[in-house]
């Protein structure tokens, strides 16, 4: 059912509950169904659960959770229910041991994939993805693209170009979306698991703002498709048909594409024929 309502943008309902052998009236009604009391219950003490995960920076246990739901939001329930909540919601698991000794190497982070593939959020600012692509702008020489999007109307909130594709510029298109956007809730930030996107900077650029790192299965796209797809449309659509020999002919093909067509003039799928912005 989930299958045929995350693909309903680029295929037929009828095609698709014929090829995947379902019956139509039972899609429509998994997706007319209403969610019952306790999934809405459910709902809320998650948000409430994030909110108090992120103001106490990942450092708290059920009890704690338990004193501060009853003693903030006058919400008394069971732990059980709040480790059950915790694990529906994958949260990368919270530690307070400290490391008895010092080592040279590099910090392992948590590779968790919060997205699952939910490409369609309900509002603005929930869920930010992002990637790179390279390029060319003359033999053997290429310039890197970072883009962020907010897949709610899949804009591109952000974009940068580079001569190179590291952390820096990762951290540099990150703070360009945050300046923008300005959010005030926790968003789920989805990348693949490249080195730029998992290095110490950019991990502390997302806890100092209270984004939740989430990273794509290794060698797996489709976990990124939506972000993937927009390169593969920009490419076709623009950087295919050009020839470049700077960094600067290369910023002004992006922005004329990006800005003016993609984001203010294009009609998405996901959007029912609206532009991103």
């Amino acid at each position: 059912m989930k299958a045929i309502y995350r693909l309903r943008f680029e295929h037929t309902t009828v095609m698709l509950c014929r090829v995947l052998h379902v019956n139509r009236s039972t899609y429509y009604n998994f997706i007319n169904k209403r969610p019952s009391k306790r999934e809405v219950e459910n709902q809320r003490l998650r948000k409430l659960l994030l909110e108090i995960y992120m103001k106490a920076k990942k450092r708290i246990g059920t009890r704690a959770f338990k004193i501060i739901l009853l003693r903030d939001y006058g919400v008394n329930i069971s732990e059980g229910r709040i480790l059950r909540l915790l694990k529906s919601m994958t949260l990368p698991k919270m530690s307070t041991i400290k490391p008895r000794f010092k080592s040279n190497k590099s910090p392992v982070f948590s590779s968790d994939n919060l997205l699952k593939q939910e490409f369609n959020p309900n509002s603005p600012n929930q869920v930010w993805t992002t990637d790179f692509t390279y390029i060319s702008i003359g033999p053997k020489r290429h310039v890197y693209l970072c883009a962020i999007l907010d897949l709610y109307s899949r804009k591109c909130i952000a974009w940068k170009v580079s001569d190179k594709i590291d952390a820096q510029l990762a951290c540099d298109t990150l703070e360009i979306a945050l300046n923008k956007r300005k959010p005030k809730e926790p968003i789920i930030f989805h990348s693949d698991q490249g080195s730029q996107f998992k290095s110490a900077s950019f991990r502390k650029l997302l806890d100092e703002h209270q984004l939740l790192a989430s990273y794509s299965k290794p060698g797996y796209p489709y976990d990124n498709a939506v972000t993937e797809v927009f390169f593969k449309y920009l490419k076709q659509r623009e950087i295919n048909r050009r020839t470049y020999h700077s960094i600067q002919e290369v910023q002004l093909s992006c922005f004329e594409y990006i800005e003016q067509f993609y984001n203010n003039y294009n009609p998405h799928s996901a959007n029912n024929g609206l532009t991103p912005n």
